[in-house]
């Protein structure tokens, strides 16, 4: 009973020697996505330098559901209110009971393949609709500018935001 204390205390400091796992830091930059239309959604888009390659994680703030459904994203270049604004990559599918994706940002529709640097910098604007195609295609969740155009709340207005075509370039 006496050397339970001392047992103890050992215990603890031997498991206080253990070496911590070297994780690698992520190199990452995130821009807010503001809600767009009548459902109570926003959100942040995250672009992450990993060891191959940049992800583009979409972290949706709102109600989940329990049934699957996927919301439909895209990244463009240019400002929100530009409405010749190509698509310059599709994301992945936003599952709504996570409401999380993640997209490896790969060769642009312009045939540039960005590095993280360069996504830093970008001239572009994400969109997250309803729906990949029919009216709710026009329903758009969130949006919000990225790169180098202004991501502030202040500059952001619903009525400027210009429909993206739901055609990808070829």
């Amino acid at each position: 009973m006496k050397n339970i204390p001392f047992i103890a205390i050992v215990i603890w400091a031997l498991a206080g020697c253990q070496t911590e796992e070297n994780l690698p830091e992520i190199q990452s930059v995130s821009y807010p996505l503001y809600q767009t239309g009548e459902y109570a959604f926003e959100g942040t888009a995250t672009f992450e330098l990993r060891e191959d390659a940049v992800e583009l994680l979409i972290q949706l703030d709102g109600a989940n559901s329990e049934d699957p459904y996927f919301y439909t994203g895209h990244l463009h270049f240019g400002n929100l209110d530009d409405e010749e604004a190509t698509i310059a990559q599709l994301l992945s599918p936003i599952d709504s009971r996570t409401l999380q994706s993640r997209t490896v940002i790969g060769r642009l529709s312009n045939g540039n393949e960005p590095d993280f640097e360069s996504l830093k910098n970008f001239d572009g604007h994400i969109k997250i609709h309803l729906a990949d195609q029919g009216p709710d295609y026009d329903i758009i969740l969130v949006s919000g500018n990225i790169g180098s155009n202004d991501t502030s709340l202040y500059y952001f207005n619903t009525h400027k935001i210009a429909l993206c075509s739901p055609n990808y370039p070829e």
